[in-house]
């Protein structure tokens, strides 16, 4: 690296060098030195003729002469700016969340007609009359295109940026909206429900990949779940809708609102920049800097840049060097042995979806009118009761994670996710409880429990863990094989729910004590613990095949000697 670049010496030329086809930015460390404290926010300090050649104490506020403030942006907090970028991103997720959520409360008037006989008017059906396996099939869907789509997202995303493709993605959105509120079939209805499930696929990585991409360390617990909760926002603002919209033929006009969504985030996403870190890697440079400046604030962003530009240029050098194949990493024919870490990112990946929870926020509605034993003229007066208390379900959820994601910084993710499991296991034991007993406030209460405790752990924790365990030579191939478990395991859920409700009746919710039982014991004995931890320290202290690493019986490992990730070999 050139002397200009380095933290000792005269205060560096202006003019920039050239390495690796990218221009790389003069960084001003040699007038700010930068004593740093374990944990502690680096402070600032100059030896400008100003103060005589003393060293002077910059306050957090204070900017120089181009109103840039002396704080290091890799330690920012969250900002104003950060938020709306990253908010605005997230329509893409509360999209996501009113394709999943939409088809709740309508369920009954579309697939059994519970507003009456069919009729047609305009040409098109009051309702579309399925059996409950059909019905089962359209739900699930959306999560097989939601697969088909997180296949599409990454190379497609790198080729032509996070904030084009998702303004690209809201095309599949108009297109599944429209084909699902203009349906005269079941076969219209599911096409729509696929092809809107592509675009939640596309956006739920997307989406991710772009907050990551501007978080800091600071912002990075918020931002990781900042995705899921607009998510259930996105569920919660549909079924507040669905109230009013439940009724032949408004339900087309439920569908068709996914399209306004889609059509007002694709305006707002011309206001909001690229990501910084696919610009530098496009090289990009002044637009990676002016991005960056954009999102940081007043803070001097050059050492941040030159972070991104330093990642961006080694792994440029290494293209040379073959990467390792999913299969060496899933096998830890890999220098460093990550089996464990990839089997816990898997397993939390699977245990997210077979947990119950989106059955719940699938069918709420049918489950409850069937508890509170609905009849046929009840279920035509909307709202039902069984429709407002889905509507308190889905807001309830919004709140669990808005609390997960306070305390999980303080108490950490493998204490928060085995409460989290274990006290959604004792819910499902509840639900079925109440059920036989024909109870249906203790269902509906229980309900409500089991989505609050849910979704302020189990139901997030997941999208954060495989960035916090995994090296970046695995994180890719990892996070997608991880994405696709997630997804065909929500199509198996969705699909069999219902088949579940007519055959198990009050006993609906006993597989799932089992299964949130499991990542109880998961939690226990296999989750790392990635609190306060940077990845390489997580890797060293969890690193080798698949083994219990907590609990009682098992005496903590103490780290080895640092390690450091060069590029990955390959073991014969």
């Amino acid at each position: 690296m050139p002397e200009s670049n380095t933290l000792s010496g005269a205060l560096p030329p202006t003019e920039l060098t050239q390495t690796a086809e990218l221009t790389r930015p003069v960084r001003p460390e040699s007038i700010y030195h930068m004593p740093v404290a374990s944990g502690s926010v680096p402070s600032f300090t100059s030896t400008t003729s100003a103060t005589n050649g003393k060293p002077k104490d910059y306050d957090m506020a204070e900017g120089d002469e181009r109103g840039l403030s002396h704080t290091d942006s890799r330690y920012a907090r969250m900002n104003r700016a950060l938020f709306l970028f990253a908010a605005t991103a997230a329509v893409s997720s509360i999209n996501y969340g009113w394709i999943i959520g939409s088809i709740n409360i309508p369920a009954l008037v579309i697939e059994e007609c519970a507003g009456g006989p069919m009729t047609w008017t305009n040409g098109f059906p009051s309702c579309i009359p399925m059996s409950s396996t059909l019905w089962g099939l359209v739900v699930g869907l959306t999560p097989l295109g939601a697969w088909a789509g997180s296949l599409l997202s990454g190379v497609a995303a790198d080729r032509f940026g996070r904030k084009r493709m998702l303004m690209y993605n809201n095309a599949f959105f108009v297109a599944g909206a429209l084909l699902a509120c203009l349906t005269t079939s079941i076969v219209q209805l599911a096409a729509g429900r696929f092809v809107s499930g592509i675009g939640c696929g596309i956006a739920a990585n997307v989406v991710s990949t772009y907050c990551s991409e501007m978080s800091t360390v600071r912002s990075r617990g918020f931002l990781g779940g900042f995705q899921q909760l607009m998510i259930l926002v996105g569920v919660f603002l549909s079924q507040v809708v669905s109230i009013g919209l439940s009724k032949a033929p408004l339900w087309r006009a439920l569908f068709s609102i996914s399209a306004a969504i889609a059509i007002v985030q694709t305006l707002l996403l011309l206001l909001i920049p690229e990501s910084p870190k696919f610009l530098t890697s496009a090289g990009r440079l002044d637009e990676a800097r002016a991005s960056l400046q954009r999102i940081r604030g007043g803070m001097d962003i050059s050492l941040e840049l030159d972070d991104l530009l330093t990642t961006v240029e080694s792994g440029r050098q290494n293209e040379h060097i073959p990467q390792p194949t999913m299969w060496q990493v899933l096998t830890g024919k890999t220098e460093i042995d990550l089996r464990h870490l990839v089997f816990c990112a898997l397993f939390l990946m699977l245990s997210q979806q077979w947990s119950g929870a989106k059955g719940v926020m699938f069918y709420s509605t049918e489950i409850l009118s069937d508890r509170f034993h609905l009849t046929a003229d009840e279920v035509k007066e909307i709202p039902t009761i069984a429709q407002l208390l889905t509507l308190g379900i889905g807001g309830i959820g919004a709140v669990a994670v808005i609390i997960g994601m306070n305390i999980l910084d303080k108490v950490g993710r493998r204490s928060v996710l085995i409460v989290s499991s274990f006290a959604t296991s004792i819910c499902a034991a509840l639900i079925v409880v109440g059920s036989a007993l024909d109870i249906g406030p203790m269902v509906a209460t229980s309900m409500y429990l089991f989505n609050l405790v849910f979704q302020a752990g189990a139901g997030f924790i997941p999208y954060l863990c495989a960035s916090e365990m995994l090296p970046y030579y695995a994180l890719g191939s990892i996070s997608g094989l991880a994405t696709s478990i997630n997804c065909l395991t929500l199509f198996v859920v969705s699909f069999i729910f219902p088949i579940l409700d007519k055959s198990l009746k009050a006993y609906l919710f006993v597989p799932f004590i089992v299964t949130n039982f499991i990542t109880c014991l998961f939690g226990v004995f296999l989750m790392p613990e990635a609190k306060g931890k940077s990845v390489l320290e997580v890797v060293d202290e969890y690193k080798g095949p698949i083994r219990f690493v907590a609990g009682p019986f098992v005496r903590r490992k103490t780290p080895s000697s640092p390690i450091t990730f060069s590029p990955p070999k390959v073991l014969d």
